[in-house]
């Protein structure tokens, strides 16, 4: 990974699981996309570090962040559900609250799966803007788009139907990259495919640049 860069760095929290995978792809396709470099606690993998500190380190070293916090349902073998997402959302909201410097320039989306649904399991958040995407790609990408053309301000982030029709292509194109470089479409990891998007971005180019 390069050198942290605080204001195009997009810290990425959301689920990891194969249900979750086309969002996920969509997720990381319009971050790139709109001119911005996502991140997440998938970028590397060192046994020496404690997860929660990378977690405190990727968050301290983003100006923006993209919770989903959809995936609240309990969990078939513990019967207990997942509540990563929302810890890491706390972090970075308690980032920009306590916080100095660039970090009160936080900014976050927040995503759930239905509207206000989020209200029925974690209510101290109801006085924020959050917004759902019904499990579906195509609104994740209308979501990441409209909330990075508002919060950054930059005239280059492209429309949402022009990233959504950029990333079905990609999607159509990923097989065949995909055998170029010997990777396993079904086994890619956060690396892998975001660096299959920005390989596929330097021969089709970027809808955005990084200029404001």
């Amino acid at each position: 990974m390069k050198n942290p860069d605080f204001h195009n760095d997009v810290f990425i929290n959301c689920p990891f699981d194969n249900n979750y995978k086309p969002l996920f792809e969509a997720t990381i396709f319009t971050v790139h996309d709109c001119g911005f470099r996502p991140r997440c606690a998938l970028e590397a993998r060192d046994g020496t570090e404690v997860r929660i500190t990378k977690i405190f380190n990727l968050i301290a070293s983003c100006k923006y962040g993209i919770h989903d916090i959809s995936r609240t349902d309990l969990d078939e073998t513990n019967n207990l559900p997942r509540f990563n997402m929302p810890l890491e959302l706390g972090i970075f909201l308690g980032a920009k609250k306590f916080g100095t410097g660039l970090h009160k320039k936080k900014n976050c989306l927040i995503l759930e799966k239905e509207q206000y649904r989020y209200q029925e399991y974690i209510s101290d958040i109801s006085g924020q803007d959050v917004y759902h995407h019904n499990d579906n790609p195509e609104h994740v990408v209308k979501q990441i788009r409209d909330w990075l053309a508002n919060t950054s301000e930059r005239i280059s982030v492209p429309s949402s139907q022009n990233i959504w029709l950029r990333f079905l292509k990609f999607k159509d194109d990923l097989p065949q990259m995909c055998e170029s470089v010997n990777l396993d479409i079904d086994d890619l990891i956060f690396r892998d495919i975001s660096m299959l998007i920005s390989a596929w971005l330097e021969t089709y180019g970027k809808s955005a640049t990084y200029a404001a």
